[in-house]
């Protein structure tokens, strides 16, 4: 028991990097390390978590939510409309939430059925939306009519800021999904060898819909959130960084941008890392025009360290995903998934026309 091998968590290494930013940020200027700003990066880093953990599951998959900031903006600009009708925030929130998972179908829907490109589907969708959210209140902002609405972005729950405690609950669903559920298997699973995913059984429209689908609803949380911390649907909130930080969080935090591989415990770090380096260029009163070109450098060199890690570990290391399903298709295709992680023989044309 003693001689086992210890190994230290794959988020140590992210962790320590957060210390260390965290640590040179309060050096070069104590204004950092002060109660006030340490709210003001929970709070953002909340809503960037939130857009990081909805981008995650699309990562996992092998695709990518272009449409997240969209809908983001989307998602706050039908919040205030619904209020501005004197209905009650809740059923706002409700329905911009019910908007924002639509366009996630839609997404889901054009990546699996119109073998649409998950680039250009989430693209052409993030237009959409970004023109919606400008249409519909005719460029303006709309003043959120509820007071109540407040509580999501600006109330606390015993001193803990009611966005960080829903950042939290979200991620800790999301990890629970992902680990101890069928369909988490499937999505790493779908991410780690599309074909050997089939052939194990698993439903891949159903699971991309699903991934899509998570992804635009979190991202419409997100604009929720930041509308009840300024009170107004901006229908210009996500024209920022915001999607730079939603895949520069999953990335950094361990995410592979080819799929299969990643933690959300990874993604709370990352995304909390990103928002420090935001909050810490304002702190240093370094040009806002500098903030995409770091955020820049961190996808890159995070990119490459995954490239890299795939070329050292000598393949695919999505294997023991699929290893856990179980098979379906019968004694024939069974032995064309024992070697799981390996490339597949071509499909038999009876198998290669039907999708589960």
């Amino acid at each position: 028991m003693f001689g086992a091998k210890f190994k230290l968590p794959d988020e140590t290494s992210i962790f320590l990097v957060l210390v260390v930013v965290i640590g040179a940020l309060s050096f070069l200027d104590p204004t950092f390390g002060t109660f006030d700003n340490g709210m003001v990066l929970l709070l953002n880093g909340a809503v960037v978590g939130v857009l990081a953990l909805g981008q995650t599951f699309v990562l996992l998959t092998g695709g990518i939510d272009l449409s997240t900031a969209a809908v983001m903006a989307f998602g706050g600009v039908i919040a205030t409309l619904i209020m501005s009708w004197g209905l009650p925030w809740q059923v706002a929130c409700a329905g911009a939430l019910g908007c924002s998972l639509a366009v996630g179908v839609v997404n889901g829907l054009l990546v699996r059925y119109a073998r649409l490109p998950a680039f250009i589907a989430t693209f052409g969708v993030s237009g959409i939306c970004s023109s919606l959210a400008q249409v519909i209140p005719n460029g303006v902002s709309i003043t959120a009519a509820d007071s109540s609405f407040s509580w999501l972005g600006q109330g606390k729950i015993y001193g803990l800021p009611v966005a960080v405690a829903l950042f939290a609950l979200v991620a800790v669903g999301a990890a629970a999904l992902l680990r101890w559920t069928r369909l988490g298997v499937h999505i790493y699973a779908l991410g780690g060898n599309p074909r050997a995913a089939r052939l194990a059984g698993v439903n891949t429209a159903r699971t991309t819909i699903f991934v899509y689908a998570t992804s635009s609803t979190l991202a419409g949380l997100g604009g929720i959130i930041t509308a009840s911390r300024l009170m107004v649907g901006f229908p210009y909130v996500g024209g920022g960084n915001e999607l730079f930080y939603s895949i520069a969080g999953a990335v950094v935090g361990g995410v592979s941008l080819f799929g299969g591989v990643g933690s959300i415990l990874g993604v709370v770090i990352g995304a909390v890392l990103i928002a420090t380096l935001a909050n810490g260029l304002n702190v240093l009163s370094i040009s806002s025009f500098w903030q995409p070109f770091v955020i820049g450098v961190v996808i890159l060199l995070g990119v490459g360290f995954d490239t890299y890690r795939r070329t050292a570990s000598g393949g695919s290391p999505f294997g023991r995903a699929i290893a856990g399903l179980r098979l379906r298709r019968g004694p024939d295709l069974k032995s064309q998934t024992t070697a799981v992680g390996s490339t597949a023989p071509p499909l038999p044309p009876e198998v290669a026309d039907k999708e589960p």
